[in-house]
């Protein structure tokens, strides 16, 4: 397997945060969907920083806009008006439905930022109601919040004592949400696909049922689009699959196309935060805004929804004869699972041959590839994959 230099591993375990487990690669630079190690290999990128690198690495145009914002503006905290956070603001809401944003810099912030404006919608609309619904393997951040609101204890439990207000239920199943629902619960919030433990979509109806639901209950409906949203299923944001609207809607991850900025989204009815309430020194500074309205830009001139969608099927197809016992997905968001445990092993294997995939878990794969990806990388995707499979 190719190994990073001994320096950079020896280093990052002396001075970094042991918090996750890497890859034994060191990537120096891309371009489009291809990245390069220290020695100057090659690799085909089906991860994209995580669903991040929407236009794939170093777009020109992003560079083009990072160059031009940092060379006027990079930063001046909220204290005052910026025009790159109100355009890029109305960019989304146009593109979106009726609402308001607030700029944050994960998804992780916006999220919190999310149960925070539902918290104060009860205390003002259903006489302090606090609970928020939301789904066991779920996830939806690592805020000690939102970490909480995930449904995987593998997450939460080292945190102990979590703080209240979350009641977990399986997820694509409306009737354990209305069965759950009580005087206290305020709000529902769901991925429309959840994408950490290994892409799973929402059933068709699922979606439509809990906002009727929410709507005769008087509840909050909160999507976290953050790994969905612009683009990656499709749909410039994957609730529209199921033709519903949010009261609350997060987004992060590709907004930036790889420069941190992640926002909350809140239709009048849930539009409760008031000076004072929430804030951030750093979100929606004007370098990070003037990125992502270029990414919005981009995606919009260049039809990638719609490439997104194609690519989606074209990547599915050629998932089909990996001997995987299940393939899911929605558009440029695809996973299947091996009956035996052997994610990983195929995971390094992949590696060895240049392409980067994702094992979420010991039998599941999950691939996000950049949305600029072509017809002829996902045949050598496939081509590798099948290589790995022996």
């Amino acid at each position: 397997m190719t190994q990073a230099t001994n320096s950079t591993s020896e280093l990052a375990d002396r001075y970094l945060m042991q918090t996750g487990r890497r890859l034994p690669v060191t990537f120096v630079r891309g371009r489009g969907c291809l990245v390069y190690d220290e020695a100057g290999r090659e690799y085909l990128d089906m991860v994209a920083g995580i669903a991040v690198n929407l236009l794939g690495h170093s777009h020109p145009d992003v560079v083009a806009t990072l160059s031009r914002q940092a060379g006027q503006l990079i930063h001046t905290s909220n204290l005052y008006f910026t025009q790159p956070q109100v355009e890029l603001a109305r960019r989304l809401v146009d593109l979106s439905f009726p609402s308001r944003v607030f700029f944050c810099n994960s998804g992780a912030e916006a999220n919190e930022s999310a149960i925070k404006l539902a918290r104060k919608w009860g205390a003002k609309n259903r006489d302090g109601a606090f609970e928020i619904i939301t789904t066991t393997g779920s996830f939806h951040g690592r805020t000690l919040a939102a970490v909480t609101a995930g449904g995987q204890h593998k997450y939460s439990d080292p945190f102990q004592p979590l703080p209240a207000g979350f009641v977990h239920v399986p997820y694509n199943d409306a009737g354990a949400i209305e069965a759950a629902t009580t005087d206290k619960t305020v709000g529902v919030m769901l991925e429309p696909v959840m994408g950490e433990i290994g892409v799973i979509p929402a059933a068709p109806g699922y979606l439509e049922q809990v906002r009727k639901w929410c709507d005769k209950k008087n509840l909050l409906l909160i999507l976290d689009e953050v790994q969905t949203g612009l683009g990656r299923t499709g749909r410039w944001f994957a609730h529209q699959h199921a033709a519903i609207t949010p009261d609350v809607m997060t987004l992060a991850k590709g907004l930036g196309a790889g420069v941190p900025i992640g926002a909350c989204l809140a239709n009048p009815r849930a539009d409760v935060f008031e000076p004072g309430d929430h804030g951030s020194t750093f979100g929606g500074n004007p370098l990070a805004c003037a990125v992502a309205s270029t990414v919005l830009a981009v995606i919009d001139r260049d039809g990638l929804v719609g490439h997104a969608a194609e690519m989606g099927d074209a990547l599915r197809a050629s998932l089909q004869d990996l001997g995987a016992r299940q393939v899911r997905g929605l558009g440029l968001m695809q996973a299947f699972e091996f009956e035996e445990p052997k994610a990983k092993p195929f995971q390094n294997a992949c590696l060895d041959a240049g392409l980067v995939v994702n094992a979420v878990d010991d039998n599941s794969v999950r691939l996000v590839p950049p949305l600029v990806i072509a017809a002829e990388e996902i045949e050598r995707a496939h081509d590798v994959m099948k290589q790995a499979l022996g």
